[in-house]
């Protein structure tokens, strides 16, 4: 059998932790900040956990992560 492929954009956006929850940046903070409050701001800093309904489609996207 040929080896499973990791989705590379995936790689790219998520990190296993070290508990096995997935960790991923927070959106919109990239552009258009002029409009946005700080206080919003502010609470994008960081990174969060994946969802848990999104948990099996991540997975699949990273067979050996």
């Amino acid at each position: 059998m040929p080896k499973m492929k990791t989705k590379k954009s995936a790689a790219k956006r998520f990190r296993v932790r070290a508990g096995g929850t997935i960790k991923r940046g927070q959106a919109f903070k990239r552009h258009i900040l002029t409009k946005k409050t700080t206080k919003n701001k502010r609470h994008l800093r960081g990174s969060t956990q994946v969802h848990e309904s999104d948990v099996v489609s991540v997975r699949a996207m990273m067979p050996y992560a």
